[in-house]
């Protein structure tokens, strides 16, 4: 066996179904071993596209994503989707191509030095420069990319070492998993953490991403719900505690002060569960830093000067979220927090009826959900229709709606699509994307064709990078820079043999949605928004009365 013959042994032996990628003349040895493995080869119209298969693959598996390009720029091409996989907390692993050993000491033909590249968005970044290391380098990448917190790892295949034979005997063998051991919080920290809950008269959950990781959904909302605690939570959150529940309070993160950052301005206690200071800057909702602070996660606090914790609970976060609901006996309902939630249900369901076109996204937001049943998939791409989305798409449970709030990067909607719907074929996969976004990485629908991966793209269009007008409009009371024009949508998917749909009434949009669902193939449907909604919320929020 030669080094990319293990490589790929050691990646079934990881459990690798599907590597997403772009062939190149540095990976020739990796793609006949691919070609002879087990593993299903997803070949991609861009190297971004691949990488964000594989990031959303990981986020909503647990198991590492992984993706492959050659070398030069097939590997600058992956950067972007690496980088937010790392950010975001999902597990990936990145391989590359590389030219010979022979060669890397001189100026030569696309020559980059990946590893050194990689490092600052990677935990690992590792080239093979012995065959017999291969093994070791693959389990250490994909341990250290699905450890808490996971993130990307990054491997470089020279072409040489990849063609060459690996000694006979253990060096060729896949390397054994070991189970992480579940660390659990001392009942010292579980029983002072217990008593400031009971001290608090507002105690408040702010829930983050590694709840929804750490499969803590129902321990959160079971300790919520008998504790009597309100719940916030942040984008990459969503529906970790239903949003049905009387204790939700729904998401947090839009840049205006909304109801939610009333609720954790009232807060006497903030019970951070799983959340990470990436998702949602801890000084937006602890302005003075004078917030006392639970850490409920599996690892400890970053340091941040707003966000110093009087009691860190580490360990296993399901566990202590029982542990510490046998603690906490029933408190008093938080009728300062269910009176808030009432208001903020009317202020979200004013536009629910408003027929006029083109419709507000709060309005083609409800739709959205009117179709799509609770355990289906909305992706958002990145945008002013995020924010809506944040706001507005009410999940029940978690990982129905993916929003990369970590790196927040546009462009990852449609591939990001093509990985939930192999993942998931039984559901319903929608990728909501702005017309700006959409255009980064639409390529990739010709993918989702030819390999059968039928998902429904809903283009929120206005011709604008609408959030930097938002933005810009709310600074200076004008934009700049931020228009373009775009092709005929339902021209351009009829050009991939797809479906394509124009919303020309908003009353076609529910029927428009279910037909799309029903076709073979994937589809785009152009919806025209009207974004003036954008100001409108920002001045109707300046005089929210709580």
């Amino acid at each position: 066996m030669n080094t990319a013959e293990v490589l790929i042994k050691c990646l079934e032996n990881e459990g690798v179904k599907y590597i997403f990628g772009i062939p190149g003349e540095e990976t020739l040895e990796l793609l006949e071993a691919i070609k002879k493995s087990s593993i299903e080869f997803i070949t991609t119209r861009h190297e971004q596209g691949a990488a964000f298969m594989a990031d959303v693959y990981g986020r909503l598996t647990g198991k590492a994503g992984v993706c492959l390009s050659t070398l030069g720029p097939g590997a600058t091409n992956l950067v972007t989707g690496v980088a937010d996989a790392n950010s975001d907390g999902a597990p990936l692993i990145a391989i590359t191509g590389q030219v010979g050993t022979e060669r890397m000491h001189l100026t030569s033909h696309q020559y980059l030095d990946l590893v050194n590249m990689f490092t600052p968005i990677t935990k690992r970044s590792k080239q093979v420069v012995r065959p017999d290391t291969v093994n070791e380098i693959a389990r250490i990448a994909f341990k250290y990319a699905e450890m808490e917190k996971p993130g990307a790892c990054h491997i470089d295949l020279p072409c040489n070492i990849a063609a060459m034979a690996v000694s006979d005997g253990i060096a060729q063998l896949p390397l054994k998993h070991h189970r992480e051991n579940s660390v659990s919080a001392s009942n010292d920290v579980l029983l002072t953490a217990a008593n400031a809950i009971a001290k608090a008269k507002r105690p408040v959950i702010l829930a983050g991403h590694s709840t929804v990781r750490n499969n803590a959904s129902k321990a959160l909302t079971d300790f919520a719900t008998h504790a009597k605690i309100p719940v916030v939570s942040t984008m990459m959150a969503k529906g970790v505690i239903p949003c049905d529940n009387k204790y939700s309070m729904w998401c947090i993160g839009i840049p205006q002060k909304d109801f939610q950052n009333y609720i954790l301005e009232a807060a006497d206690l903030v019970i951070a569960v799983g959340y990470d200071v990436v998702e949602y800057a801890p000084a937006k909702w602890n302005t003075n830093g004078d917030k006392k602070i639970i850490h409920i996660d599996e690892t400890p606090n970053h340091i941040n000067k707003f966000y110093q914790p009087e009691e860190e609970v580490i360990g296993d976060i399901s566990t202590s979220l029982y542990s510490l609901r046998m603690l906490c006996s029933n408190t008093e309902e938080p009728e300062w927090a269910l009176s808030i939630r009432e208001k903020m249900a009317a202020d979200h369901a004013m536009f629910d009826n408003d027929n006029s076109f083109p419709p507000k996204p709060q309005k083609v937001l409800h739709d959205i959900r009117e179709v799509m049943g609770e355990s289906d998939i909305l992706l958002s791409d990145v945008g002013a229709h995020k924010m809506w989305i944040a706001r507005q798409y009410h999940c029940f449970h978690p990982n129905t709606c993916i929003i990369s709030n970590g790196f927040a990067t546009m462009g990852i909607a449609v591939p990001g699509a093509v990985a939930a719907k192999l993942l998931n074929p039984d559901k319903k996969v929608l990728a909501v994307t702005g017309d700006g976004g959409f255009m980064m990485n639409s390529q990739e629908l010709e993918t989702a064709y030819r390999e059968h991966i039928p998902f429904v793209t809903l283009i929120f269009t206005d011709g604008n990078y609408g959030l930097i007008k938002w933005k810009q409009e709310e600074h200076y009371g004008t934009s700049f820079g931020i228009k373009f024009t775009n092709p005929d949508f339902v021209k351009y998917a009829e050009s991939m043999n797809l479906k394509g749909y124009r919303i020309e009434r908003t009353e076609d949009l529910i029927p428009t949605l279910q037909e799309a669902f029903n076709q073979d193939v994937p589809c785009i449907i152009e919806c025209p928004v009207d974004y003036a909604a954008n100001m409108e919320l920002s001045e109707h929020l300046k005089t929210l009365k709580i």
